[in-house]
């Protein structure tokens, strides 16, 4: 495998796995989130009609460790309309992040900034027809911001580096803030949190091209559980709204559109 950055962000994350004194569990969230929305561009199956119903299956874990936090997702899609493997897809990803102010013990806080991080980033999709991997590798630095009014709000900076045998081109940067805020309404709250994964430049090797391109993914949710007189933060009703322009660093162009643009209805439970 022609990946240099591979070994580096897989070894970073088992060395630390591996070490029962150092990686400690101090905190941890898993969910299901169940989403249905329509008119995906790029993926809406084999005959391309972007009209395709899309539902999905999300799988959550998030986790903060003595070492640093961990953050992975594993989504099962599947298209109406198609049957077998052409109507059905997964991709899914792995983001573990060392804290620098964790490892050395010292107060790296300064201004918004509550601490620096090493991030690090697997993504797998499914392989493509012919057996290559569909797989990327990214590493960068990231930081932990103090932003009024947020539960919490991050900004990791990567290079984004694909598996050498899918012949895509490595060396685009990407910057990926992430946040969370909680909005008080009446007996309940509004949960408005989300990401967007900025990649800011073009990359091109031989005859294989991957556009810079831009992708918004909040989330508005209301939790439904703490308004029935349940526990707050367990089950939330909500919308997500999906914007990615040049999808999958292909160009959108008048001939094939690539340029995303959805509102999913959700449904999420959390369970720890």
């Amino acid at each position: 495998m022609n990946v240099k950055l591979a070994p580096l962000s897989l070894a970073l994350a088992g060395s630390l796995l591996a070490a029962p004194a150092f990686a400690e569990m101090h905190w941890q969230n898993n969910s299901l989130t169940y989403l249905y929305g329509k008119n995906f561009s790029v993926d809406s199956g084999e005959d391309g009609r972007e009209a395709a119903i899309q539902q999905t299956i999300t799988f959550e874990h998030a986790s903060g460790w003595s070492w640093g936090d961990m953050f992975l997702f594993v989504d099962h899609k599947w298209f109406n309309g198609h049957s077998g493997k052409d109507g059905r897809t997964y991709y899914g990803e792995f983001s573990p992040r060392l804290s620098l102010g964790k490892v050395t013990g010292k107060d790296l806080s300064f201004g918004p900034i509550k601490d620096v991080l090493i991030s690090a980033t697997y993504e797998r999709g499914e392989s493509q027809a012919d057996g290559t991997p569909n797989q990327v590798y990214l590493l960068g630095p990231a930081v932990d911001l103090a932003v009024p009014g947020f539960d919490r709000f991050a900004v990791n900076t990567y290079y984004r580096k694909p598996d050498g045998a899918t012949g895509k081109p490595g060396g685009q940067w990407q910057i990926t803030p992430t946040w969370a805020m909680t909005i008080p309404v009446g007996k309940s709250d509004i949960l408005f949190d989300g990401y967007i994964d900025w990649v800011v430049n073009d990359k091109k090797s031989g005859g294989r091209e991957l556009k810079k391109n831009f992708h918004f993914n909040p989330q508005v949710k209301y939790d439904l559980g703490k308004a029935l007189n349940q526990k707050a933060g367990m089950l939330y009703v909500g919308i997500e709204y999906d914007y990615w322009s040049n999808k999958y660093g292909i160009e959108d162009s008048g001939a094939f559109n690539t340029d995303n643009n959805v509102v999913n209805f959700i449904v999420k439970a959390h369970y720890f």
